[in-house]
């Protein structure tokens, strides 16, 4: 009888091929998918492993919680939610899935970008409403158009390699690993060509202190042209006040937003609810509820990648 390696909390939502892997390995998985921050005290007082996505704050006060874990396992790619160089230091192993969901945010912001300029949802609800209109949806095409992508990690990759069929200019800026960004992309030094050619801006960077409010005034202020602003990131990378600026303006034509600041939606009633509900209701404005990289296929592939690392490390 294969004796049993370890309880593992299963933090989030994941396909049955993580768990049964990790049930053949001899581990004991409790599936816990909604559980608070709170009562992660008590269940993680003796788990070896974690998965969890955004729902755990993985920070020092639950680390030492639990003495017996040994690694954590990210459904996704934001890092954010542990506190790695504590967990570094308890030798406890760290593992994303980047890799698993870039396909599925990159054709989010495709669709989100080809909706806005065909104009198919907004003319779609007119249809509905018994409109017929044609000229007033008169759409622009993304051909010969030139897109700044802002981080060139999976998910930035995997949207420029979408966007090269459509006979794009691709700008790409990635602080980080600037290596990574090869032909046909062009790989900036910084965001000069970026502030002046971009028809498109699209955030695909992680959150780091460096990346809160990226997109801000002066970042705005620093566009040469009219442009349309993608952010399937995290919402605090954009700053909300800075979206409503520029939508005001007109700076900003358009917009499709994955991602808010905060999530979910803020009570009725409060400052952070109205400026939503305001920024949502214009007709050039995509918002969709941090749905992009939450795809069947990609709950797979982020599950058998965890599983991957977790068993090959």
């Amino acid at each position: 009888m294969m004796s049993v390696k370890g309880k593992v909390l299963i933090a989030a939502p994941v396909h049955a091929i993580l768990t049964d892997g990790l049930k053949l390995l001899g581990y004991e998985c409790v599936q816990m998918e909604k559980i608070s921050q709170d009562l992660a005290f008590s269940a993680m007082a003796d788990c070896c492993g974690v998965i969890t996505s955004t729902r755990l704050q993985l920070n020092r006060a639950l680390l030492d919680a639990a003495p017996q874990l040994q690694w954590i396992g990210r459904m996704g790619s934001g890092m954010e939610v542990v506190d790695t160089q504590y967990a570094a230091q308890k030798n406890i192993r760290c593992y994303a899935s980047p890799e698993g969901n870039c396909n599925a945010v990159a054709e989010h912001a495709v669709g989100m970008l080809l909706s806005l300029c065909k104009k198919i949802n907004l003319s779609n609800n007119q249809v509905k409403q018994g409109l017929w209109l044609r000229e007033e949806n008169r759409g622009i095409e993304l051909e010969g158009r030139t897109i700044g992508i802002i981080g060139f990690g999976h998910t930035g990759a995997a949207l420029a390699r979408k966007l090269a069929g459509f006979n794009m200019k691709i700008l790409a800026y990635d602080k980080y690993h600037p290596e990574q960004i090869i032909a046909p992309v062009i790989n900036c030094a910084g965001l000069d060509a970026i502030y002046k050619e971009a028809d498109i801006i699209s955030f695909h960077v992680p959150l780091h202190p460096d990346t809160i409010n990226y997109f801000n005034d002066k970042f705005l202020d620093r566009m040469s042209k009219g442009f349309i602003l993608v952010n399937t990131s995290r919402g605090i990378v954009a700053d909300t006040n800075s979206i409503k600026s520029g939508l005001d303006s007109g700076k900003i034509t358009g917009a499709c937003l994955d991602v808010w600041d905060p999530e979910p939606l803020p009570p009725l009633g409060t400052e952070d609810r109205r400026l939503i509900d305001e920024i949502s209701a214009r007709p050039n404005v995509i918002i969709t509820p941090h749905i992009a990289g939450y795809s069947y296929e990609a709950l797979f592939k982020m599950s058998k990648i965890l599983l991957y690392k977790i068993t090959n490390d």
